[in-house]
This record gives C-alpha cells, sequence and structure tokens, in this order.
C-alpha cells in the first residue's frame, strides 16, 4: 500500500553545517565493505541536530530494534517498528514516500539501482521502486522475516525466523532455499560468492552459493542458548563475536577464522559485564540484544577489531594475534555497535533513570564519540532514547534510530572548532 508525500511530522532545528573536505559516499552497504563498520569519511564533532522524526509507535511502547538505512543519492531508506518503510530526503527530512506493511520493518533493507529490498513482521519480502515506492511484487515465507536481505547476481537472498533461507529471482521468484530451524534476527556477510555464517543448526560455516554446498563448518556443542554477530572480513580472515546465554551469566568470545578454510587464528573471552546501573535479567543481559542485527558486529579500523558487545566494556583487539590493545568501561551498557569515520568511534550507550523520593536519578541515553586510537571519549550528546542501530554515517551526516522511536539526523556545526 503506497502513501504520497505530505507535510511531514518533522521536528526541525535549523543549524547550519560546515562540511568537512573529505569525500562524502553513499552508505549502500550493511556495516560498509565487507561488514568492516568504517566509512573513510570523516565528520568533526561537535555535531549538532539537523532533523529528527517521529515515528507512528506508540509513545509508551518502548522499540528493542531499529536496524541501520541506506542511504544513496541523498536519499535515506529505511524499515520502522510501525510497520513503514520509508524514503525521505536527507537534507529537510521530506518524505518522498513511504509503502505500509502489516507487521514491524525489521530487517536490513537491500537496493539496486531500480528497487529497494526488505522484509517484515508480515512474513513477507518487499521489492519497491526506489522511485515512488510502488510494489513490485511479495513473497510470503509463513514467518516473519527480521534478516539482512542481500542482492548477490541475480538473487536475492534473507532468512526467515525459524524457517528458511530463500534464494530468490530478481522477478521474487523460489530457486533455492536452507532449512533454517534455529536462528532468527539473521545476519550474513557474501563475498565472492561465499555466504558466512550460513544457518545450519547451532553452527557457524561457509556455504558455496554457486555449488549450494557448504565448504567448511565450525560445530557449536552448547547446552545453552548463544548468538552469534555480523562477520566482517579482510583479505585472509573472519571476524565475528559469539554470546553464550548461561542464566544470568553470559559468556563473550571474539573470533577471527582463516575465512577459506575456517581454522581458528585466535580466540578470546571475556564474561558480560552489565555493571552496577541496570538490572540484571535474561532480557537484558541477553533477549533484548539479539533483535538488533548488529549489536555485537566489528568494526576493522587499521591494525584493530573494536566491539561493543552490549555491556559496559569497549574491547579493541589486536587484529593479528587477539591481544587487547586498549579497552575502556563505562557506567551503563552500550546499545549499539559501532561505527568508524576517518579515525572516530560513533557508538550508543544507554542510560537509564530510578525513581526515588528524592526524584529521578541517573543518565540520559547518549551518542558517543571516542578516538579508534585508545578509546577516549572526544565528544557526546544526549539522545531521546538509546541509540538502536550503529549509526550511518553519509553525506557529512551521522544517522539513527531510537529505542523512544526517533529517527535523527545530525551534522557538523558552523563556526564551532573541530576536535583533533
Amino acid at each position: 500500500m503506497i502513501r504520497r508525500p505530505y507535510l511531514p511530522f518533522l521536528c526541525l532545528l535549523l543549524l547550519p553545517a560546515l562540511f568537512s573536505c573529505s569525500k562524502q559516499f553513499d552508505w549502500i552497504e550493511y556495516r560498509g565493505e565487507l561488514g568492516s563498520g568504517y566509512t573513510p569519511e570523516n565528520i568533526h564533532p561537535p555535531l549538532g541536530l539537523k532533523w529528527k522524526l517521529k515515528l507512528q509507535v506508540d509513545e509508551m511502547k518502548k522499540t528493542r530494534a531499529f536496524n541501520p538505512p541506506l542511504v544513496i543519492d541523498n536519499v535515506i531508506y529505511f524499515g520502522s517498528p510501525d510497520g513503514n518503510f520509508y524514503a525521505l530526503d536527507v537534507d529537510t527530512g521530506y518524505m518522498k514516500w513511504f509503502f505500509k506493511t502489516k507487521g514491524a520493518v525489521n530487517s536490513v533493507p537491500y537496493a539496486d539501482d531500480e528497487n529497494v529490498y526488505f522484509g517484515s513482521n508480515d512474513g513477507r519480502v518487499y521489492a519497491v521502486s526506489r522511485e515512488d515506492g510502488q510494489e513490485k511484487w511479495n513473497f510470503y515465507t509463513g514467518q516473519t522475516v527480521q534478516s539482512l536481505v542481500l542482492r548477490y547476481k541475480d538473487l536475492i537472498i534473507f532468512t526467515s525466523d525459524t524457517g528458511a533461507t530463500y534464494f530468490l529471482d530478481l522477478n521474487g521468484q523460489p530457486v533455492h532455499q536452507l532449512p533454517n530451524p534455529v536462528w532468527s534476527h539473521h545476519t550474513f556477510q557474501v563475498y565472492d560468492g561465499i555466504i558466512y555464517w550460513a544457518p545450519l543448526g547451532r553452527s557457524f560455516g561457509a556455504y558455496d552459493i554457486e555449488g549450494r554446498n557448504f565448504l567448511w563448518t565450525v560445530p557449536i556443542d552448547a547446552p545453552y542458548s548463544l548468538w552469534y554477530s555480523f562477520p566482517a572480513l579482510d583479505d585472509d580472515r573472519v571476524y565475528f563475536a559469539s554470546s553464550f546465554f548461561k542464566g544470568y551469566e553470559v559468556e563473550l568470545n571474539y573470533y577471527a577464522l582463516d575465512r577459506r578454510t575456517g581454522q581458528e587464528v585466535w580466540r578470546m573471552s571475556d564474561i558480560f559485564d552489565i555493571g552496577s546501573r541496570v538490572e540484571p535479567d535474561e532480557y537484558t543481559v541477553f533477549l533484548d540484544h539479539v533483535q538488533l542485527l548488529d549489536y555485537m558486529a566489528p568494526s576493522l579500523w587499521k591494525d584493530y577489531v573494536i566491539y561493543a558487545s552490549g555491556d559496559t566494556k569497549l574491547r579493541a583487539f589486536n587484529r593479528k594475534t587477539g591481544a587487547i590493545e586498549w579497552e575502556r568501561q563505562f557506567d551503563y551498557p552500550f546499545s549499539s555497535a559501532p561505527t568508524i569515520a576517518g579515525d572516530r568511534i560513533y557508538v550508543g550507550l544507554q542510560g537509564v533513570k530510578t525513581a526515588t523520593d528524592m526524584g529521578l536519578f541517573g543518565s540520559e541515553p547518549m551518542l558517543l564519540c571516542l578516538s579508534a586510537r585508545n578509546g577516549d571519549v572526544l565528544w557526546q550528546m544526549e539522545t531521546d532514547g538509546a541509540v538502536l542501530n550503529s549509526p550511518i554515517i553519509s553525506r557529512g551526516r551521522i544517522m539513527f534510530g531510537t529505542d523512544r522511536n526517533y529517527f535523527y539526523v545530525l551534522e557538523e556545526i558552523l563556526g564551532l572548532p573541530f576536535i583533533q
């Protein structure tokens, strides 16, 4: 169902901007090139609000997931928990079009020259025209679709929750499928015809799309709930993390495997540290996090692999050895995966207010900017809700959604000094 543009329900704060001299890039791949969570586009704090959008969701209901948008030719494309898929102008927030589904849209979209592809909790995957939001086709799976949606050559690939991983042709007709008995909120990486973290029980593996066979798998024999992050690649290795839920204790594991053979290069382990400001339960230490497709996704920067793992620590490992290069701990848990722009990390931090007889105490959620070199805090800004998706940096702007159902666009502020 299509709705034509109307005066958008936007709150605009008119702050002029001064963009850096670096080249500006579209954001067209989930987690950036090879899943690195990195862009060479520099953006320098302090940042101000360009505009923000209040989504059409019950104001009393917190959103648990908001996955990263795409930015192409000055248009933002993103799905929303209000059941809509939006195309908005980056500069103004003007609504180019929106497309209505019958369920929350919690998939990560993909766009080619003509269409944008996304899944919905109504059980369908849609192909919609980028130009006017008209539906081209939809495919019904019978299960919610909260996965990454990706085009590889002439195939559209996605996973339905505890259903199947589907390979459709460009007309939305099924070509092939793999059973998916375990995973929901599923992500995967495709490089050179190989899917990394294809579904196979509880194992991590590499699947040859054209050969329709697994090249290698790393079996996990775990009697408890577990989760794998989205993987990042370089020429030699695949990097990812896992979260093993053992009741109120969660074991975190960080891996580097040879991407051709699956052989372990290094593995580091730690215990999930929620700190003292948040009440630990199965949601705060595990269940809320796995609804975010990228919450443990790594960011690659020079010789570092950097993780925010849903707990209070930001960890930077040596890419070759796995040794800790630096670690920073905060009072509150992180709410998103990191994105690195130039040599700066942008990441969301939760805040929790506690009611007492003396009033409310605690901290508002924040967007943090830190040095990728050592984790030092360079700048911070309170946000209306916790940042849920790893921030997108594109065309001189930072974009993200929050658990209070706001979508933000920030930009550099004119006349204020850059942070060096």
